[in-house]
């Protein structure tokens, strides 16, 4: 591909947004175009990992995030009746990968992207549909409502129903039901204190985190028929699921709202794409590599995605040849941990717990293992934008 001068973002998401700067910083005129009125995300938290963080440094960002840590000492893993399976310890895990884990809202991570974009640059209330690939010669088209827009570059960031994707890989059977749901909620909770923790039961999770700006992010996950819904609201059918549950779990449902709770069927890509690109089109986050939430990985693969692409987006076969293998590891990875957490027979459950709290017990740095090769990550370009954190390795 030749110079990059003109990049369309098809997307408002985090991974957009993050492609849109890493592309504005290394000289692009970009535009992005998101369907929605608003690029007020509709969600609620987003973990990032010391990968992330790291591709966040190389557009500038990534100590403004890192302000943003709410940690408040050690959590762990625990099981309904409140017994603790293994402890985490955050310096540690800070110590092994270079940094630490970061949970914030998905709206304040969204207006920092946004605010590093010239004003103009993202268009709301903008669908958009990719009516020419293009190749090398000739310019990709992007059609909108405001008419045709052509470019060097088109970035894919349209999420796990893209249909830029469907559009580039007709044959590919595209995202298949994960076997469960999740709910999501950010509430205030005043006076209750807790460790920050992740709660396994049968065929059940629930978790609990406390955010920097007082309020606590929660969520849920289990198996359940694709399509179902509470029959009065999902409020209610999380006190059923987890009313009895450890403490702070009663706390928060009985400070929440049927309004705050957001429900959603989980979805993966189980068949990797051929490529990550095609033409001079390349996809981002979900819609290239969506993956269960189980490892926390989604958005971080996707900020990893986003600048990635913008050091390789004169040779696209070359971010796909970076990111293909390591998205689809991950994602199978986190097929397999949703297998383990969910686990809704008696004894194979027990059999979990028991096993987890003895090599807690007897190697409490095991369980850091799970995120070698995830959270060590580092990016391709160098020197990072922040060097007082990130490191220059």
């Amino acid at each position: 591909m030749a110079r990059l001068e003109r990049a369309i973002v098809i997307g408002g998401g985090i991974g957009g947004l993050t492609a849109a700067v890493a592309l504005h910083r290394r000289g692009a005129r970009v535009t992005v175009l998101e369907r929605a009125g608003s690029l007020e995300p509709v969600g609620a938290a987003i973990s990032l990992s010391p990968n992330a963080l790291r591709a966040l440094d190389v557009i500038g960002l990534g100590d403004d995030v890192r302000a943003l840590s709410a940690w408040q000492g050690d959590g762990g893993l625990r099981a309904p009746g409140g017994r603790w399976l293994s402890r985490t310890d955050a310096a540690a895990a800070a110590e092994r990968f270079g940094g630490p884990l970061v949970l914030l809202h998905r709206a304040t991570l969204i207006g920092h992207l946004a605010a590093r974009l010239p004003s103009g640059a993202a268009r709301t209330g903008a669908a958009a549909r990719l009516l020419d690939p293009g190749a090398p010669g000739r310019p990709a088209r992007v059609g909108t409502p405001a008419g045709e827009l052509e470019a060097d570059l088109v970035v894919a960031a349209d999420g796990i129903r893209s249909a830029v994707r469907r559009e580039l890989f007709p044959g590919h059977p595209g995202p298949v039901y994960s076997g469960f749901t999740t709910w999501r909620l950010v509430i205030p909770l005043p006076g209750v204190e807790f460790a920050s923790h992740e709660t396994w039961g049968r065929g059940r999770i629930w978790g609990t985190h406390p955010l920097k700006d007082g309020r606590v992010y929660a969520y849920a996950a289990a198996v359940a028929p694709a399509g179902e819904h509470a029959p009065d609201d999902e409020r209610a059918e999380l006190l059923r699921l987890y009313g009895d549950w450890h403490t702070p779990v009663p706390e928060v449902l009985a400070a929440a709202r049927p309004e705050d709770v957001l429900r959603h069927d989980v979805h993966h890509i189980a068949e990797p794409l051929p490529a990550f690109h095609h033409g001079r089109v390349a996809l981002v986050g979900d819609a290239a590599h969506a993956m269960p939430p189980t490892l926390g990985q989604g958005g971080n693969q996707a900020i990893e995605d986003a600048v990635t692409l913008a050091h390789h987006a004169g040779d696209l076969p070359a971010y796909t040849a970076a990111r293909l293998p390591r998205t689809t590891a991950i994602a199978r990875r986190a097929v397999r941990v949703a297998r383990l957490n969910l686990m809704t027979g008696r004894v194979g459950a027990a059999v979990r717990d028991n096993a987890l709290a003895a090599l807690s017990k007897a190697a409490p740095a095991l369980f850091l293992r799970g995120f070698e090769g995830i959270a060590d990550w580092r990016p391709p370009q160098q020197p990072y934008a922040s060097r007082t954190t990130a490191g220059e390795g």
